[in-house]
């Protein structure tokens, strides 16, 4: 047991917080940190990564690069290899630039920043990634949210209206939607990309699952920016995330991004892993095959409905999404609780895909939940 704190510390801590009171912004104080639960010793199913870790031999090859990564000298600042790295993996057109950041979470801050006039507006189909709310806000940014329809499409006609009254600065397109998991038809983002006065930014994070992606076709739109990231299949330890479009955008918010902000072991990581494509494919596959397994058990159970997915997770109703989540967090097993992040969303478990050993863990606690 921990000693009673003296009078002088109690009003340490009252003059500091009288400090911080008076000095960090109200908004930001009134605001709550992103939650990042603790899972040691768990059943990760609740955000949104790849399963597997990849193959020992592939591994062993990373090891060699890292090793020999000069770590006592700053990082390439444009993460030109990185860069090389995904224009040989991707389908990214001659002409378009790439902006690379911490995980694509850096991106949106990046790109939420370099829009922040005074009266910007930033429009999303809702609900979201919360990120872009939340960045959004703190860059006093105006928010102005879409709601989606029950099935989680999106309502193009309630999208387009919104976009002629609001004209926003910025509209974000995930596609896949995360919670959600559905794509938004390409025909839907064409229209939205015609309608818009400032910048789309179509977020891909989960494209890989989906089989459909923009980003050849990048170009064609003078205010398409294609939004990715390597988390989803396989590296999301590692930490990068890219923005792909027109020249002028890219030199816009590499004003805006941090010099260095992508670390040395990353870049030399990086290229070794897009050089195994094979490897990174055939994971998709086997999740999206497991997706389908899990889809289906979870229906079968009484009192869950599954709604389609195009990405590494499914979001399945639940009598009692909290009671559902704790129980199975008691159980060993992380989910992802939607239940009063959004009114669509009331009793919803967002489930990432695991291996099939984890999916079957995850079923027998379901089952024997009450």
């Amino acid at each position: 047991m921990s000693a009673p704190r003296g009078t002088k510390a109690i009003a340490a801590d009252a003059e500091v917080a009288a400090r911080v009171a008076a000095t960090i912004r109200a908004d930001v104080r009134a605001t709550a940190a992103y939650p990042v639960p603790k899972s040691r010793g768990l059943i990760e199913l609740h955000a949104n990564e790849n399963p597997w870790p990849l193959p020992a031999q592939l591994r062993g090859e990373i090891a060699a690069v890292l090793a020999e990564a000069p770590v006592h000298r700053y990082p390439d600042g444009a993460a030109e290899a990185v860069k090389a790295a995904l224009r040989r993996a991707l389908p990214i057109p001659d002409g378009a630039a790439i902006a690379v950041g911490s995980g694509s979470d850096e991106l949106i801050q990046i790109v939420t920043t370099a829009i922040a006039a005074p009266g910007a507006t930033m429009l999303a189909p809702e609900p979201t990634f919360v990120m872009y709310r939340i960045y959004a806000e703190l860059a006093h940014v105006r928010c102005a949210g879409v709601p989606l329809r029950a099935d989680f499409t999106v309502d193009e006609g309630a999208l387009l209206a919104a976009i002629a009254r609001e004209r926003p600065a910025l509209v974000w397109l995930a596609s896949p939607n995360n919670p959600t998991g559905r794509v938004v038809p390409l025909p839907t983002i064409e229209r939205v990309l015609s309608a818009a006065p400032g910048l789309v930014v179509v977020d891909e994070a989960y494209a890989d699952f989906a089989g459909a992606s923009l980003l050849p076709r990048v170009l064609e739109f003078a205010n398409l920016v294609i939004l990715r990231t390597l988390s989803k299949v396989g590296l999301a330890g590692v930490r990068l995330g890219y923005a792909v479009g027109h020249p002028a955008w890219i030199a816009e918010f590499d004003k805006v991004r941090s010099p260095y902000n992508v670390n040395a072991l990353t870049q030399a990581a990086v290229p070794v892993v897009l050089a195994a494509s094979d490897v990174l494919a055939g994971q998709v596959a086997a999740i999206l095959r497991e997706r389908d397994r899990l889809a289906r058990a979870l229906a079968a159970l009484p009192g869950v409905t599954v709604f389609p997915s195009d990405a590494n997770f499914l979001v399945a109703r639940v009598i009692d999404a909290p009671a559902a989540a704790a129980a199975l967090r008691a159980k060993g097993i992380l989910v992802k609780n939607l239940h009063g992040g959004h009114p669509l969303t009331a009793n919803c478990l967002r489930i990432t895909v695991g291996t099939p050993a984890e999916n079957d863990a995850l079923l027998a606690a379901l089952r024997a939940t009450p």
